[in-house]
């Protein structure tokens, strides 16, 4: 019997793979024995994540595009059936963060949001069904605590992750009869580039980061590593009987509340 963590034999494909938790993610599933097509935007990043998942000994495919755009998603998929033959695991790892209330939310910055993360999630998994129905494969989606708690400050963002963990929980009911998992992870704050992206400064990340001592119970904020950690295992062979899950890495920040 193989080791449940392995993924050997496994093909997958990781979203946001040129930094933070998606290269994290696409290493550690390269030294767990998976093909991969690594994804994204910045091409020169996905050249170094994809040389160090060669150097654990990974098949790995580049595939540069924009999760937003239609046209990418097909080509994506395409390009990672046509080299692989197959598809067993798709981990949507892409997405953004950008800081608004109520009355400063441009609807321009809430469609941005949400056609990040949430459209093209749907959008890309709907083209990964049939192939994962072959193999009885399964997805992850890269969601957030936001998605489970209300942050004020940040209301799109939440808004997007809430209806990421809806689609997560609904789309494994639908495909479950199928054998197809669909499973996420909601990471608290992670130390990555997101929030930088997302419009904070040095001066500001550096107080999230002090700050996150005191919102995460085990005192500190994570590292991408620890959420590719659960990412391989929703996406393995150890989790074979959990479809549907919206699993807290994050510290405990997703039980706190303030006394």
């Amino acid at each position: 019997m193989a080791a449940p963590m392995s993924l050997a034999g496994k093909v997958a494909i990781v979203t946001g793979a040129s930094s933070g938790i998606g290269w994290a993610t696409s290493v550690l599933f390269a030294k767990l024995g998976a093909k991969l097509s690594v994804a994204g935007r910045n091409e020169s990043n996905l050249d170094k994540v994809a040389k160090l998942c060669k150097e654990n000994g990974s098949e790995t495919l580049v595939v540069v595009g924009d999760v937003t755009k239609e046209d990418d998603n097909k080509n994506l998929i395409e390009k990672t059936v046509q080299k692989f033959g197959k598809l067993d695991i798709l981990v949507n790892c892409a997405g953004i963060i950008s800081l608004g209330t109520i009355e400063t939310t441009s609807m321009e910055a809430y469609d941005s949001m949400m056609n990040a993360n949430v459209r093209a999630v749907f959008h890309l998994t709907s083209l990964a069904v049939p192939h994962l129905v072959k193999t009885k494969g399964n997805v992850v989606n890269v969601s957030s605590v936001n998605g489970l708690r209300a942050f004020p400050g940040v209301l799109a963002y939440c808004m997007s992750k809430a209806a990421l963990d809806q689609f997560t929980k609904v789309t494994a009911l639908e495909l479950a009869s199928q054998g197809v998992r669909v499973n996420s992870v909601n990471p608290g704050v992670i130390v990555t580039n997101l929030q930088k992206r997302g419009g904070l400064d040095e001066e500001a990340y550096a107080k999230l980061l002090e700050r996150s001592k005191t919102t995460h119970a085990l005192g500190r904020p994570g590292e991408p590593d620890e959420a590719a950690n659960a990412i391989a295992f929703l996406a393995s062979d150890a989790s074979t009987f959990i479809t549907g899950a919206n699993l807290p890495v994050d510290g405990g920040r997703h039980a706190m509340s303030p006394r």
